[in-house]
């Protein structure tokens, strides 16, 4: 085929629809990025657990349809070499040190073939999550599209579903106890308030 003006060497020619899934794909993980990289920062501290809660339900919607489709098979038998990956122990730390005494958790490491309990990290979650939706992004950026989308596929059946979903868990957890857990008489007090606009 020839080579069409404007088109990198190495465009691949690639289903519309799984273009479009890897354009969204793209766009969502972007936007998982930014968010978790803002309440990582430090400056919203009292609505970092809810925005961390959106942020991970909105990127297991994004790895569902992941999963729901059939397997994505790159053009490429080897994996294009894309030097070495973006560094996430920065924003690991900075989440652990945001979630000082709500980061760590236990569960069960298999729920379908063991009763074994394992124990993890929050901020180790979300770091992971992040690792992978950036390698995803550089082939996204390179015009490696099928890549792209095997590598999210791959690493969302393989690890960062399990790790958004245990994340989700504990998050979801954490916003329970806030607000199931409060004191009686405050929570009488709030609903007066609120019921008669003071």
């Amino acid at each position: 085929m020839p080579e069409l003006p404007g088109m990198p060497e190495e465009a691949e020619v690639i289903d519309n629809d799984l273009a479009h899934l890897a354009d969204e794909t793209a766009n969502e993980a972007r936007a998982f990025l930014v968010l978790v990289r803002q309440v990582a920062a430090g400056d919203s501290p009292d609505i970092a657990i809810p925005m961390l809660l959106l942020a991970v339900s909105q990127v297991l919607v994004t790895g569902a349809r992941l999963g729901a489709i059939s397997d994505v098979v790159p053009t490429e038998r080897f994996e294009p070499d894309l030097g070495s990956d973006e560094d996430v122990e920065g924003l690991r730390n900075d989440l652990a040190q945001l979630l000082a005494g709500l980061d760590e958790y236990v569960e069960i490491v298999d729920p379908l073939t063991t009763t074994e309990v394992g124990g993890g990290m929050v901020s180790g979650d979300i770091a992971d999550i992040a690792a992978a939706l950036l390698h995803g992004l550089r082939h996204h950026a390179q015009g490696q599209i099928s890549e792209a989308l095997w590598w999210w596929q791959f690493s969302y059946l393989s690890s960062w579903g399990g790790h958004a979903a245990s994340a989700l868990r504990v998050l979801q957890s954490v916003i329970s106890h806030i607000r199931l857990d409060a004191d009686e008489d405050v929570v009488a007090e709030a609903q007066f308030d609120a019921l008669h606009g003071a």
